[in-house]
């Protein structure tokens, strides 16, 4: 969430205008009974919501929820990750990009200091909690901390993320040559471990995987810029004040909280969550470059 648009003086939604915990749980329920089995609460910063153990605990009571993970910027983790794992979370991706503190710093814009994210993702082992972790690779700022951070990762047990600097939102600034490709980042790390490529676990899994040879477990590569996965997607994301998105890029969502306040019926709830979906048209990492669009912020939309 960068500081120069979230600062002191910034205007959040009034309460009465994001969603309930029941009515997070409605959706839920209807996304399941369309098949639905996995679940993620992200952000923006999902421990910034007042009572999200509590929140973890009705979506882990869903019959049909079989995984249900949060994605933290881990600054706030060792504080609610004891609560979270008694609550039913099964797992935790926690956002970071460099050990370094400087180069942290640099990638985090906020003000956050590295050492309280580490010291979150140690407390959230110790509770039980498993972890992975994303780490955003941009040239000239943080490509020197992709091995020191695997290291870590191994000696940790703890599976490590690469994920190309995406032009999500229009903030950051992006540029195409700012990109550390998964290519470069694989032949970096081939250049210190032996690796074997690691099939898919499932239809979709946006992550390609390798496995170290020595046996000390795998890292993954998210490859959206340079290897785009358009037609394999099967996310559907839901903002705090309730419009549903297809795509991390898109522009415009649909207001999914007009139709839950509407009094609507759990089958028109799942009509509309269906024929969303059905209409989706998203090829944007495909397409980039193809004319110029809005695009909604990571911060409003999560991974």
């Amino acid at each position: 969430m960068p500081v120069e648009v979230f600062g002191p003086g910034y205007q959040f939604l009034p309460r009465e205008e994001i969603l309930t915990f029941g009515e997070i749980v409605k959706v839920t329920q209807a996304a399941v009974s369309l098949g639905v089995s996995k679940v993620r609460l992200t952000g923006g910063e999902p421990l910034l919501r007042r009572g999200v153990s509590d929140l973890v605990a009705l979506l882990a009571a869903v019959e049909g929820v079989e995984d249900l993970a949060m994605t933290t910027n881990g600054v706030l983790l060792s504080h609610h990750a004891e609560r979270l794992q008694l609550a039913g979370l099964n797992r935790v991706t926690v956002s970071l990009d460099a050990l370094n503190p400087e180069v942290f710093a640099k990638m985090n814009g906020v003000g956050a200091k590295v050492d309280r994210v580490l010291i979150g993702i140690k407390n959230a082992q110790l509770a039980g909690l498993p972890i992975k972790v994303n780490m955003v690779v941009q040239r000239g700022v943080n490509e020197e901390e992709i091995l020191p951070m695997l290291r870590w990762a191994r000696e940790n047990d703890i599976t490590l993320r690469f994920i190309e600097y995406m032009d999500v939102g229009e903030t950051n600034d992006w540029k195409m040559g700012e990109v550390v490709t998964a290519a470069e980042i694989v032949a970096t790390i081939e250049e210190e471990f032996q690796l074997e490529k690691v099939e898919p676990s499932y239809p979709g899994e946006v992550a390609k995987r390798w496995r170290f040879q020595d046996g000390a477990g795998e890292f993954g590569v998210i490859s959206s810029v340079t290897q785009p996965f358009c037609g394999d997607c099967s996310r559907l994301r839901v903002s705090a004040e309730g419009k549903t998105y297809t795509c991390l890029f898109a522009s415009e969502g649909r207001d999914l909280r007009e139709v839950l306040r509407s009094g609507a019926s759990d089958e028109e709830l799942r009509l509309f969550l269906t024929k969303g979906w059905a209409a989706r048209a998203d090829q944007y990492s495909e397409k980039r470059g193809e004319g110029t669009r809005a695009k909604a912020e990571m911060s409003y939309l999560g991974g």
